[in-house]
């Protein structure tokens, strides 16, 4: 990416000129260059930068210093350019709740980041700033969120496990004050990135995690939660046996559960009661169904501990969910299904797959010597 510099000229050049200009502008910096050389005059720069943001009237003028220190950042070393971008990062990010140019802030450091080559781990310094600063202004979208580039970018920046999971819950975080959709996800892939040694360091995170999803009126399917190590660690407390009962238990043990642990549901988790009984009736029919391939409504009625005449709008419901397929036959009184999703995965469900993939397999093989069989029998002459 290109970035504007102040003028065409010599490196010195430019730091005098950023130093003049921070100087008349009411900065407490000196107007000559450091004998030090170019890291020192870009640490005074920086030092002195704030006078931009309580002082300067154009917004023209804040990005030409800003840029121009940037085309000078980008000049550094990579060993002498961390403690540097760290400064800019700390004066830029930062900014006070009142402040009315966060847009501009934000430009500069998507500026530095995308200034900064792909591949280096200073982008990640940078990219903290930027999404911290992103999420807590409500202006995300100035900010690069996909969870699937962000990998991209991890993986060429060879960072420590640590500092990813540091990336991932600031991204959690501000995806969370954003009330983005894909904060779920960011949080799940930052528990993954737990082991054995150090799940209990994600206890907060896993706590959050299990809540998050269990209150999600959209996501029904949650057997991966429970290989996730900092949820495994879980095991044994109420929270854990909860989101058990949600992945494979059924509305009966749910109630049960809930009559035992109503505080601790609904005051210390703050989930809603009447939430959990709509999520865990579609999953409880959603398991009912896996092997049938119609369901009367009388049968409904006693599973989901529901009247006659909310039969019809529950499978409304449910079919809105897009985890079952079926009619509705109001004249039979039943509902016909075509298919359903399956709560858990497991070694079961791989066996069925297996057997299906075969019989379609054998099926295939059935039509295709039908099929030369016809094409033979219509290249022989006949008698």
């Amino acid at each position: 990416m290109s970035i504007p510099v102040i003028i065409d000229i010599a490196v010195p050049d430019q730091t005098a000129e950023l130093r003049s200009f921070l100087k008349s502008s009411g900065a407490e910096i000196s107007g000559e260059n450091a004998e030090a050389g170019l890291l020192v005059d870009l640490k005074n720069i920086i030092e002195a930068s704030d006078i931009c943001w309580k002082e300067l009237n154009s917004d023209a003028d804040i990005e030409m210093v800003f840029n121009g220190v940037i085309s000078l950042v980008l000049l550094l070393p990579p060993n002498e350019a961390e403690s540097v971008v760290t400064l800019f990062c700390e004066k830029v990010g930062k900014a006070p709740p009142t402040d009315k140019r966060i847009n501009i802030r934000l430009k500069m450091l998507s500026n530095l980041f995308h200034g900064v080559e792909a591949s280096s781990p200073l982008r990640y310094v940078v990219y903290l700033s930027l999404v911290r600063l992103a999420g807590q202004a409500d202006m995300l979208s100035m900010a690069p969120t996909d969870l699937d580039e962000i990998k991209v970018w991890i993986a060429k920046w060879d960072i420590s496990a640590q500092k990813v999971q540091t990336l991932l819950r600031t991204l959690h975080n501000a995806l969370t004050l954003a009330k983005a959709t894909n904060s779920t996800k960011v949080l799940i892939e930052l528990l993954g990135t737990y082991t054995e040694d150090n799940a209990s360091q994600a206890r907060e995170d896993a706590h959050k995690c299990i809540v998050t999803c269990l209150a999600d009126k959209d996501m029904f399917l949650m057997d991966h939660l429970l290989t996730l190590k900092p949820v495994k660690f879980l095991e044994g407390e109420l929270i854990h046996d909860l989101l058990t009962i949600f992945v494979s238990g059924r509305l009966a043990q749910y109630q049960q559960f809930y009559k035992n642990n109503t505080d601790f549901v609904t005051s210390f988790l703050g989930l809603s009661h009447e939430d959990n009984l709509q999520k865990m009736r579609v999953l409880t029919f959603m398991q009912t169904v896996e092997n049938r391939k119609e369901i009367d409504y009388s049968t409904i009625e006693k599973e989901m501990q529901i009247d006659e005449d909310e039969v019809e709008e529950f499978i409304i419901n449910v079919l809105r969910t897009k985890t079952v397929q079926a009619t509705i036959d109001q004249m039979q009184k039943k509902v016909i299904i075509n298919w359903t999703t399956h709560r858990t995965f497991g070694k079961q469900q791989w066996q069925l797959l297996r057997q299906k993939l075969a019989s379609w397999q054998t099926n295939l093989s059935n039509v295709e010597a039908s099929l030369h069989s016809l094409a033979a029998m219509s290249q022989t002459p006949a008698s």
